[in-house]
């Protein structure tokens, strides 16, 4: 049985702009996920806290909150969108969100798709959705944002930057961690979850999640968005 893990970003699911949950989007996963599950394969799901997260972090700011207690709000604002997607998968989703990657593992054992948050403060969804991938001996993580892969530089702003179409978990961390690519800019992978996939050789691929059918064509081996693949192993 073939095991992926899908990281979605919040942003995907809903957006506060307009001060309402997009249960359509939320919905249309949960069909395209409910496809894979029939069709064999074993999934895990990590949801992220998207703007809603911003929303509840920014209030709590303002009112004097820690950074301890802002991260925890991210973390709960993940775990309720990690609600909304399995009371949309119905009966074919675990029912309970895990509260760390070991309850994880063991709700997989249930045939279920298993549909989780954040995990601890300080640590993106993107790291909790490669140390899943870990744990659970994925084949392959995909990761559903708002653009169509990974570029050369942030495509929402430089009309220059380029869609790469591959590249090697090394080269894509040098690329983060270059000039332009530092926090707060644009930076298309967690360097965290990024090292957690090149050691256990688990590749990726970055899709467009505005349309949920690219999850689908992603796990089905179509070559779309970008995928970040391990290093060639050299001969000893």
């Amino acid at each position: 049985m073939r095991t992926i893990v899908v990281k979605i970003g919040g942003r995907l699911l809903h957006s506060i702009t307009a001060t309402e949950i997009n249960v359509g989007k939320t919905a249309e996963y949960a069909e395209v996920l409910r496809g894979l599950s029939d069709d064999g394969y074993r999934l895990a799901v990590v949801t992220g806290g998207g703007d809603a997260a911003r929303l509840y972090i920014g209030a709590a700011r303002r009112l004097g909150a820690s950074e301890a207690l802002c991260d925890q709000i991210g973390i709960w604002t993940t775990r309720m969108n990690a609600y909304l997607l399995i009371t949309a998968l119905g009966s074919k989703a675990h029912p309970v969100v895990p509260r760390t990657v070991y309850e994880l593992v063991g709700a997989l054992e249930s045939g279920k798709v298993v549909v989780m948050g954040g995990i601890q403060p300080g640590q993106s969804t993107d790291a909790v959705a490669a140390i899943a991938s870990e744990l659970s001996g994925a084949q392959l993580m995909i990761k559903a944002t708002d653009v169509d892969g990974i570029y050369t530089a942030d495509p929402k702003k430089d009309p220059n930057a380029e869609r790469i179409p591959e590249i090697t978990h090394g080269e894509l961390l040098k690329l983060i961690l270059d000039a332009g690519l530092q926090a707060g800019e644009y930076a298309p992978l967690d360097p965290v979850a990024l090292k957690i996939l090149a050691r256990s050789r688990i590749p990726i691929r970055v899709v467009d999640g505005r349309n949920p059918e690219n999850v689908r064509k992603a796990a089905t081996g179509e070559p779309i968005g970008t995928l970040v693949k391990p290093e060639e192993k050299r001969e000893t």
